[in-house]
């Protein structure tokens, strides 16, 4: 069956997208151990162990081993649906400034004459991340996460999409490309770098773990910048300590959102540096242009 997908073009004014990770890195702790797993009945810690088991007894991908957990655990216990997803999503805690963060990140953005686009790249739940306060005020231009299927009485019965650490950089081809959609096939066609409408060295990754090395990795390589946070309570740099080291990130700030903070200041620097090298870049391909004339 053929489909029409909505594909961006580059216009303009140059784009620059964020792109984050959620768990510990817009919030402090995994979102299904804010409410979900309690309501099991379960310890945390003893969630996860069963989780890992089931991973490994059966060489399972760890997400997918998450998911039919959820599944599993909830029979019998709570109706297992969108809804009750996004009502544990509601509950999930946000670290300093998040709130109001993504508006006012898009307004610098657009008074420097920039495009600034927000998107979620997680192993989390997309329908919990929906719930979220933010997600319900349109922060994100997309939400690529791990999903369900649902029945016709709208029960999850099926993973619908996964995301694991490594294929999360095939949204960042989409994105780099205006190919947004998870079905889209034309994220494997050429463009060629002027025709791309985020260039990979007008994106910023925003991570905290390992599960965020090959976006950061991917991003680095191509004149992007990749951000490291940590929890401003725990004080705990030893995750982005070691990622600097190995140049897996160019930076690292406490994941605190509010306005002036480091990493406000930070983004907001790598948006003006953006201007002018679009500039530049802008330059360079009138010249070769003209050299073709």
């Amino acid at each position: 069956m053929e489909q029409n997908f909505e594909r961006r073009v580059k216009g303009d004014k140059p784009v620059v997208a964020i792109c984050y990770d959620f768990d510990k890195t817009l919030s402090p702790d995994d979102m299904q151990a804010q409410g979900y797993i309690q309501s099991l009945g379960y310890d945390i810690g003893q969630f996860w162990h069963n989780t890992d088991r089931l991973s490994v007894d059966n060489q399972m991908d760890s997400n997918l081993a998450y998911m039919y957990m959820m599944v599993d655990e909830a029979r019998g216990k709570l109706l297992f649906n969108r809804q009750t997803l996004m009502d544990y999503g509601s509950k999930v805690q946000l670290y300093p400034g998040v709130a109001d963060w993504f508006e006012r990140i898009r307004k610098y953005g657009a008074d420097n004459g920039v495009i600034v686009e927000h998107y979620i790249i997680s192993s989390g739940l997309k329908e919990m991340i929906e719930g979220t306060v933010v997600a319900k005020e349109g922060a994100f231009e997309r939400i690529y996460a791990c999903s369900f299927l649902y029945n016709d009485r709208g029960e999850a019965v099926w993973p619908a999409q996964m995301v694991n650490y490594t294929n999360k950089t095939q949204f960042l081809f989409r994105i780099s490309k205006g190919v947004l959609d998870v079905n889209d096939p034309a994220v494997n066609d050429y463009f060629a770098p002027e025709e791309r409408r985020v260039p990979f060295r007008n994106m910023v990754y925003i991570g905290d773990s390992d599960t965020d090395i090959p976006c950061m990795r991917l991003v680095n390589s191509y004149g992007g910048h990749s951000i490291g946070v940590y929890d401003p309570l725990k004080q705990d740099k030893k995750k982005v300590h070691r990622m600097i080291r190995e140049n897996r990130i160019r930076y690292f700030t406490e994941a605190d959102y509010s306005e002036d903070s480091a990493l406000d200041r930070l983004v907001k620097q790598i948006i003006c540096r953006t201007v002018e090298n679009e500039k530049l870049e802008q330059w360079h391909y009138d010249a070769c242009a003209d050299l073709e004339s």
